[in-house]
C-alpha cells in the first residue's frame, strides 16, 4: 500500500501569486502530473493542510479543480490558512469532511491503514490547537482502530523545529503534551504527520515517529537561530511517501516533484560495476 501525502498548497484565487512571488497552482498541478506518473501509482494521497491562502470560496474552487485531475482518491485536512465552513461549502460531496461536527475530523481506511484527521485549527490565529473535545474524539478514533496500523495526521507539528519563528506557530505546547499521552497508549500508532512547517523533519514522539514534509512549491528556510527571520526559499518542491507492507511495517521516503537526470545504471550489461 502506498499513501502519498503532500502539504501546504497555498492555492490562491487563479492568476494570484503566493507573497507576489510563488505561483503555487501551478507548483501544484505539477505535483499533481507527477503523482499520476508514479510507478506503483499511489492508492490515495492525504493532504495535511493549508489548502489555500486566504480561506475564501473562490481559492477552494480554484483547488478542487487542480485536485480533479488526480487518477487516485485525495483526503483533505484542514490548516491554520483554511476556512471550515468555504471548505465544506465547495466540497460539498465529501462527507468526510462534516462527520466531525464543528471540527474537520475524520477517520478513512486506505488499504490496510486507518488513517485519523485531526483539525489543529485556531480560526484567525497561525498557531494550532487540541481542545478537550478533539482529544476526547481522537481517543475514540483510536480505541475504535485497535489491532489495526493508524497513521495521526494533523497540521500542526506537535514537536520543537530548533526554527524559532515557526515553534512561535506549532501545535500549543500544552495540547501537544495531551496528544503525546493519548498516543503513548496505542503502540499500533505508525506515524503522527503534519506539515505546516514546510520542510521534511522526523523525531521520536509518544512512542513512535512524528514526521513534517516538504511542500509542493516553497519552503521554509532552514535557519535555525531563535530569532531567524520569517522567510522562504525556492528550494525543490517535494512529498511524501508512505509505503506499508504487513510485513515489514511503515517506511517513509521522500520524493521531489521536477524529475531528475537518469537513471543510469550501476552496473554493466555483463553484470560489473561501471568503473
Amino acid at each position: 500500500m502506498l499513501l502519498a501525502h503532500i502539504s501546504d498548497l497555498h492555492i490562491k484565487r487563479p492568476g494570484a501569486l503566493a507573497y507576489q512571488r510563488v505561483d503555487t497552482a501551478a507548483h501544484l498541478a505539477r505535483c499533481v502530473a507527477r503523482l499520476n506518473a508514479l510507478e506503483p501509482r499511489p492508492d490515495a494521497v492525504l493532504v495535511t493542510g493549508d489548502l489555500v491562502d486566504r480561506g475564501n470560496a473562490d481559492e477552494y474552487r480554484h483547488l478542487k479543480s487542480l485536485l480533479d485531475p488526480l487518477q487516485m482518491p485525495y483526503y483533505l485536512l484542514i490548516g491554520n490558512h483554511d476556512d471550515r465552513a468555504a471548505l465544506r461549502e465547495v466540497f460539498a460531496e465529501r462527507a468526510e469532511l462534516s462527520e466531525g461536527g464543528e471540527f474537520i475530523q475524520y477517520a478513512v481506511d486506505i488499504g490496510p491503514l486507518r488513517v485519523i484527521a485531526l483539525d489543529s485549527q485556531v480560526p484567525r490565529q497561525s498557531g494550532g490547537e487540541l481542545c478537550d473535545a478533539r482529544l476526547a474524539w481522537l481517543a475514540d478514533a483510536l480505541d475504535a482502530a485497535r489491532g489495526k496500523p493508524v497513521i495521526v495526521a494533523l497540521h500542526h507539528p506537535p514537536f520543537v523545529s530548533g526554527i524559532g519563528h515557526m515553534d512561535q506557530i506549532r501545535l500549543a505546547p500544552a495540547a501537544a503534551d495531551k496528544l503525546a499521552e493519548i498516543v503513548s497508549r496505542y503502540p499500533n500508532v505508525e506515524r503522527v504527520l503534519c506539515g505546516h512547517v514546510h520542510r521534511p523533519m522526523f523525531t521520536r514522539f509518544a512512542g513512535t515517529i512524528a514526521a513534517a514534509i516538504p511542500a509542493p512549491a516553497h519552503q521554509v528556510a532552514l535557519d535555525l537561530r531563535d530569532d531567524a527571520p520569517s522567510a522562504f526559499r525556492m528550494e525543490p518542491p517535494a512529498f511524501a511517501l508512505h509505503r506499508y507492507d504487513p510485513a515489514t511495517g511503515l517506511v517513509t521516503h521522500h520524493a521531489y516533484v521536477e524529475e531528475s537526470d537518469g537513471p543510469y545504471p550501476f552496473y554493466e550489461p555483463s553484470g560489473e560495476l561501471i568503473d
